[in-house]
């Protein structure tokens, strides 16, 4: 007997995505939810050519409080959950249909990939797994009001599915703003609050203050070690864009006493270090061990496969190239075209290297 899932979304103004999102799996779900948290477009009027459950849900500043919301509404042995901005690709599509004809109703949560980016050749660009499909009979809560998590605990099974997130546009300063208003209120911060909120502060371009919320993360004992590893990198990122070398490079190192094996984010990225200090075999010796490492599959933190892939193999080139091996720079060249075929650099390098080498 088949299990039975509900899709349960919360939207808001998502008239641009919504119809290419509900396209790709509403097939495959038996029931459709959307929570609409005040949209002024015509995302009401879309969720309706798809389902006759559109509820309502007055927005007040927390995630989680409304995606546990749209999970009230359904009725089905199971739960997904996708954004507007996500999309099921047509092997996942196929992967869902046949995990919901297989799925052992003793199973909890599946977990699936969220790529959550990817580039213009198709490469993903980052990956991380999350609870996915939910027993609707376990009651499970969201918590976090800005970077909210499933609290899912029992029998979780991982699968090769992934949800790929299409995004259009960002909302700038959005979740700092909610940040901003756990601060006002005097709200005690968890080390994941620190993280994210160092996250935010990053990516809005306030580097001295990431560093600092980082470094508050990075003091308590308590929290996710692979938080720890990425607030050690997050931090080195902020003072690369600041201009301090050392306290980049101090920064990745320090990863180490967390991730006890080296990533190739963090290789690839101390190789870079070396890079701009022309000290062309430090950077080759990093960015080659990148190159040996493996994204483990069942990984929940951040994977960035490029640092694994065509990225260390083009900045090789170029290391190379400095050092007046055109051979070596030419094997890393093509190596990097593997994965980005029509890339302008690999290209230019293709040339360069051709007539170097007198080749063809």
């Amino acid at each position: 007997m088949l299990v039975t899932i509900s899709l349960c979304m919360i939207v808001k103004n998502e008239e641009e995505v919504l119809a290419r999102c509900l396209e790709t799996i509403k097939d495959i779900v038996d029931e459709i939810n959307i929570v609409d948290t005040g949209s002024t477009d015509r995302t009401v009027e879309i969720a309706k050519q798809y389902t006759d459950r559109v509820f309502f849900f007055e927005w007040i500043g927390n995630f989680a409080a409304a995606r546990n919301e749209s999970f009230k509404y359904a009725t089905k042995d199971y739960i997904l959950y996708l954004d507007a901005d996500d999309v099921l690709l047509e092997e996942d599509q196929r992967k869902l249909k046949e995990l919901k004809e297989t799925l052992d109703p003793a199973v909890d949560s599946v977990s699936m990939y969220y790529d959550a980016g990817t580039d213009e050749f198709g490469n993903v660009t980052l990956r991380y797994r999350r609870n996915r499909l939910v027993k609707r009979a376990k009651n499970f809560v969201w918590k976090g009001d800005c970077h909210q998590y499933l609290e899912v605990y029992g029998n979780i099974i991982n699968s090769e599915i992934s949800i790929t997130h299409k995004k259009i546009k960002h909302s700038v300063g959005r979740n700092l703003n909610i940040y901003q208003n756990k601060i006002e209120r005097g709200d005690i911060f968890s080390p994941r609050d620190y993280f994210y909120y160092g996250n935010e502060l990053r990516e809005n371009g306030h580097y001295e203050k990431a560093i600092d919320a980082y470094n508050h993360n990075l003091a308590l004992k308590e929290g996710w070690i692979e938080d720890k590893v990425y607030a050690c990198i997050n931090k080195a990122d902020c003072y690369r864009y600041l201009g301090d070398l050392e306290s980049e490079l101090r920064s990745l190192y320090q990863s180490f006493e967390f991730s006890k094996i080296p990533r190739a984010e963090t290789c690839s990225r101390i190789g870079y270090n070396y890079q701009r200090r022309r000290e062309y075999q430090a950077a080759i010796y990093w960015y080659n061990q990148a190159t040996q490492l493996v994204p483990e599959s069942d990984q929940w933190s951040f994977s960035y496969p490029a640092y694994y892939t065509w990225y260390p193999h083009l900045q090789m080139c170029v290391c190379y190239y400095n050092l007046g091996d055109f051979a070596k720079s030419y094997y890393h060249n093509e190596e990097a075209g593997k994965y980005r075929p029509q890339d302008q650099r690999v290209l230019y390098n293709r040339k360069l290297l051709k007539e170097k080498l007198r080749i063809g």
